[in-house]
This record gives structure tokens, sequence and C-alpha cells, in this order.
């Protein structure tokens, strides 16, 4: 039921969007989208967990230039987890 106030508030939020059953599949889009695009950052710490090596590891794995942070949270550097994985199979090899 509405109110007598405004008849037709029930009308204006139904039309704002059109439900699921309403859109056609090519305006369907994906919830988690924009994460797909951008990689998960991880801490140095938790990188040097994943790869079983000393946090140590992965802040000299910078110096040498082994590993670029891909960003900054505070103080913390924060890396992709593909890219820790890429040097550590790097230094690997190099041995």
């Amino acid at each position: 039921m509405t109110s007598p106030e405004r008849p037709d508030a029930d009308r204006r939020t139904s039309d704002r969007r059109p439900s699921a059953d309403r859109r056609s599949a090519g305006d369907r889009r994906t919830p988690d989208r924009r994460t797909a695009e951008r990689p998960t950052l991880i801490p140095g710490p938790l990188a040097a967990q994943e790869v079983g090596v000393a946090p140590a590891t992965i802040r000299k794995w910078v110096q040498l230039g082994h590993l670029e942070p891909a960003g900054k949270a505070g103080r913390a550097q924060l890396f992709r987890l593909e890219d820790v994985f890429a040097a550590e199979r790097a230094t690997r090899r190099a041995r």
C-alpha cells in the first residue's frame, strides 16, 4: 500500500533498476569484476611464508632487484604473489 503523500513511491523504486529477470544476457556483470582485474597484494612476511623463506630473504630480493614491491600500506611493502614465486624461481636457478 502506498502512502498518501507519495502515491508513486513504490513505482519509482521499482523503475530504478531492472530486475535480474528483465536484464538481457549482455547486461549482466560479474560481481567481482574489479577484483579480477587487480591482483591481490600481500605484505612481505606473508609472502615469505607462502614461498617458504624468511622475511629477510624477501627484503634481500628487493635490495638485489630480484623482486619489486607492487604497492605500499603505510610503511609495509606489498607484493604480488606471482612476482614472489617468480623471484624465488629465478634465485633458485641462479644457485
